[in-house]
């Protein structure tokens, strides 16, 4: 079985499009259902009927990051999900936070999605009187003015934006400063750091909400240009 190219992987990531990229969490998410229900090896003429994927786009997929497959034989499921883990970060240990606890930072921190992809919620941020000192779970809601000496002290790597768009930036760019390596900015505004270290996912849950309005006025019953 080819094992992954790390160097390969590395000097390339810069390279590797955004398709690819968008694909990798699909991976992750089929190969955890399939290691699960104890499944040890598949295909990847199977995998990509599950997927809706071809199976040419699935081994030029792999391809990117070393290959993991055996001719006549497949792939390894456990392998398979241990690598695509690897590669998307979540054995990495990564500690995050959240800035804006209000109903949609709150339904964030009641959700599994975090730990499952290897990440801990630390502490919540706020500068509401009504929800500043308090706890949910194990987590700490602290006022926003002791944002960077938390962040200093607790080896944060990645921030949750969910706070009023209009103080998105001026947080965005006080993470980057700080040395956070990732946001993911709900807040509706588009952030570019490109400019600094720090990786930015924007998520505009409006725009999904529009795509499938769009679909349901078209009568679309699948993603158009979806491989």
């Amino acid at each position: 079985m080819e094992e992954i190219n790390q160097e390969k992987a590395k000097s390339a990531g810069y390279r590797i499009s955004p398709a690819v990229i968008k694909r990798l969490p699909r991976y992750f998410r089929y190969l955890r259902e399939l290691k699960e229900a104890g499944r040890m090896r598949i295909s990847s003429g199977e995998l990509s009927k599950m997927m809706n994927v071809t199976a040419s786009q699935i081994r030029q997929d792999l391809n990117c990051f070393g290959g993991f497959g055996q001719q006549g034989y497949g792939y390894n499921v456990k392998y398979l999900y241990s690598k695509i883990s690897e590669i998307l970060g979540v054995d990495e240990g990564y500690r995050a936070i959240i800035v804006g606890a209000g109903h949609l930072g709150l339904a964030l921190v009641g959700s599994p999605m975090f730990q499952k992809r290897g990440i801990t919620l630390t502490a919540l941020f706020d500068v509401s009187p009504a929800i500043v000192g308090a706890e949910y779970g194990v987590l700490h809601v602290y006022h926003v003015d002791r944002l960077a000496e938390y962040v200093r002290q607790n080896d944060v790597d990645l921030a949750v934006l969910t706070l009023p768009r209009a103080y998105a930036k001026e947080t965005a760019e006080k993470l980057a400063a700080l040395g956070v390596k990732g946001i993911l900015n709900f807040t509706n505004v588009e952030l570019d750091l490109a400019h600094t270290n720090t990786a930015v996912q924007n998520v505009h849950i409006g725009d999904s909400l529009m795509q499938l309005t769009y679909k349901m006025r078209a009568g679309a019953s699948k993603d158009e240009g979806e491989e």
